[in-house]
């Protein structure tokens, strides 16, 4: 993806931005998870209330050349509600934490969502016909009386308004203790994996009273805990593969083919510390928040507090490729971490052909990393840039010294504005960011 820069042969610009502008956002308005699907036609956001919205890409049309394909709201469902775990007393949040998309088979849609502790399988389907002339009841619906039918109806379809229904196929419930970080679709398209703090779990589409642990790091004594697991990903081609990513900073690939219990990895990807660097705080910093297998299936993707790092699978003793995020950060540390912020997940995602990658950072910023120039770029989520078609300014963070004009001082940066979730068109330059309860879509400047 030549450009990603924003240089003369490729530019950024605003396409759209949902969610309302109020300045008092609501806490269940706040976007926890944001997922296109296979075909890039659908995008798909759940947020803290447990709802989710999909948006579809409307056709480009010749009398509004210049709309590129906008996205536009095809379906909103509740998918989760509060619960309560009376064994425990604890209350469940409705939040999604993670939505997954199905390959389509036919012309429905499916998608799996996850609250902290069920996962559950979704249907959305399209009806523009209905059913007229039943024998048994009235077109009002009411029961007629048998003896009264004397002759029989053949039933026709009618057309009618295009009807959008969301349905629960399947639930699965009661199979993790801990709270669910990750769900990854197999390449099989009949399996899945679930993800909490100490277990993983296999799971088949069609079976949902039961599933097969296949990493469980739980110690015996709980006082000998020193890691949990972050996420989890199945390989994009390879059924047996799947990597899993720890708080202490390292991921474990995992081959199911060699046990029915994969506690023993097949690969340990670790990058050694600069012992000259080690602080307090160097143990939380390097806790991966997110893994990502590249689209090819040759390289995965890490991402820690300050920095993104890209692995070859063949190589497990570091990374081929570091990108600082946000640096500049550094020094500020220390507050970071009396107010919490040094624990914020951020994901990162790849592009289409694996060329370029993007990850979110603080007020309302997210950064694009070209692989191949290795130049780098920050941009602003901000509605000061939303008029149509408006291109991206890159933006600049100074950390001492002089602040240029267009730079902005490291002091001034709004630690609650972040760019967590991100998601990136699988086969065109579109991208997708949640900044708090707004969702923008920006795409590439075609001249």
């Amino acid at each position: 993806m030549a450009g990603v820069c924003g240089g003369n042969d490729f530019q950024w610009c605003f396409s759209q931005v949902k969610g309302a502008i109020d300045e008092d956002v609501a806490e269940a308005d706040i976007i926890s998870t944001v997922e296109f699907n296979f075909s890039g036609d659908l995008l798909a956001t759940g947020d803290k209330g447990g709802r989710v919205v999909i948006f579809q890409r409307e056709q480009e049309s010749k009398s509004r050349p210049h709309s590129r394909g906008e996205y536009n709201v095809y379906s909103t469902f509740q998918s989760h509600e509060p619960e309560f775990d009376y064994l425990k007393s604890l209350e469940i949040e409705e939040k999604i934490n993670k939505i997954r998309w199905l390959p389509q088979q036919n012309a429905a849609n499916f998608l799996l969502s996850t609250n902290d502790k069920t996962i559950k399988l979704w249907k959305i389907s399209e009806r523009d016909k209905r059913a007229e002339g039943y024998n048994l009841k009235d077109d009002d619906g009411r029961l007629r009386d048998p003896f009264r039918i004397t002759s029989l109806r053949v039933p026709i379809l009618k057309p009618m308004d295009l009807m959008v229904e969301a349905s629960p196929r399947r639930i699965f419930a009661n199979a993790h203790t801990y709270h669910i970080n990750s769900i990854s679709v197999n390449s099989d398209h009949e399996t899945y994996l679930s993800a909490d703090d100490l277990r993983i779990n296999l799971w088949h589409l069609e079976i949902t009273d039961r599933s097969f642990n296949i990493v469980d790091i739980k110690p015996a004594n709980m006082e000998e805990l020193t890691e949990v697991i972050t996420a989890a990903e199945f390989h994009p081609h390879q059924c047996n593969v799947f990597v899993y990513s720890s708080s202490k900073g390292t991921i474990r690939l995992c081959d199911m083919r060699d046990s029915a219990l994969c506690d023993r990895h097949s690969k340990f990807f670790e990058e050694p510390e600069d012992p000259s660097s080690r602080s307090f705080f160097s143990e939380i910093i390097s806790s991966i928040s997110d893994v990502k297998f590249s689209n090819s299936g040759r390289y995965m993707m890490t991402r820690d507090y300050l920095s993104v790092k890209v692995w070859d699978l063949n190589m497990e003793n570091r990374p081929v490729e570091t990108y600082q995020v946000h640096e500049y950060l550094r020094s500020k540390l220390c507050s970071l971490y009396e107010n919490d912020c040094i624990f914020d997940k951020f994901e990162c995602c790849w592009n289409g052909p694996d060329s370029a990658i993007m990850t979110g950072s603080y007020n309302n910023f997210f950064r694009m990393f070209d692989r191949n120039t290795r130049r780098d770029i920050t941009l602003e989520a901000s509605r000061e840039s939303s008029k149509p078609r408006a291109i991206l300014k890159p933006r600049k963070v100074c950390t001492g010294g002089k602040r240029k004009k267009d730079e902005i001082n490291v002091d001034s940066l709004d630690f609650n504005k972040k760019i967590l979730h991100t998601a990136w068109h699988p086969k065109d330059n579109i991208i997708a960011v949640a900044a708090t309860n707004n969702l923008y879509i920006f795409q590439d400047k075609v001249n």
